[in-house]
């Protein structure tokens, strides 16, 4: 199965490098030099990778036949795929895995659809539309949030903080009146 394990942004110095949006949990194995990515516009590559470097939190990469800032540049945007199968990257999910899944509340309730995997750098969000309908809602992919993926049963489960889903899902709150103040 093809995963995307980055996405390039822009051109980093005059020799052919690129910082990358990494899509993967396992950078150090993903990027070596001599790893082959196909890319998607898939005309743009395959690329051959000829390094890669940490420069303050920022990876950056090198590609063989991309010799200077020009051909880098042409490259943003570019996705890099490799073909990865789950066993690859354990605790891992990836967004076409993940969209169409139910979320539901640890009671089991359904709150919605996940629709998106929004991959950040602190942190990656899941996008879902409430089941009762409105604006999206953004859940940061952590495990307090998500303690349950369960991609074979179709669905995620989320604890969110009261509120995050409307104001119908914060039972266990109280609420305080103007009684209530000192």
């Amino acid at each position: 199965m093809e995963r995307v394990v980055a996405r390039i942004g822009r051109a980093h110095g005059l020799r052919g490098e690129v910082s990358v949006e990494v899509r993967t949990d396992v950078p150090e194995q993903r990027f070596v030099a001599g790893a082959v990515f196909a890319t998607d516009p898939a005309e743009r590559g395959p690329l051959t990778l000829a390094g890669a470097r940490d420069q303050g939190g920022v990876l950056l990469l090198a590609f063989e036949r991309v010799p200077d800032r020009t051909a880098a540049e042409a490259l943003r945007g570019t996705l890099l795929i490799v073909d990865a199968d789950a066993s690859d990257e354990p605790d891992a999910w990836y967004e076409d895995e993940l969209v169409g899944l139910r979320v539901e509340d640890p009671t089991g309730a359904v709150l919605g659809e996940l629709v998106r995997l929004e991959t950040g750098g602190a942190q990656d969000l899941l996008v879902v539309r409430p089941a009762g309908g409105g604006e999206l809602v953004r859940v940061p992919f952590v495990a307090a949030l998500v303690p349950v993926v369960d991609v074979a049963g179709g669905r995620v489960v989320v604890d969110p903080p009261g509120g995050m889903f409307g104001p119908g899902d914060d039972e266990g709150t109280e609420e305080s009146t103007d009684e209530d103040a000192p």
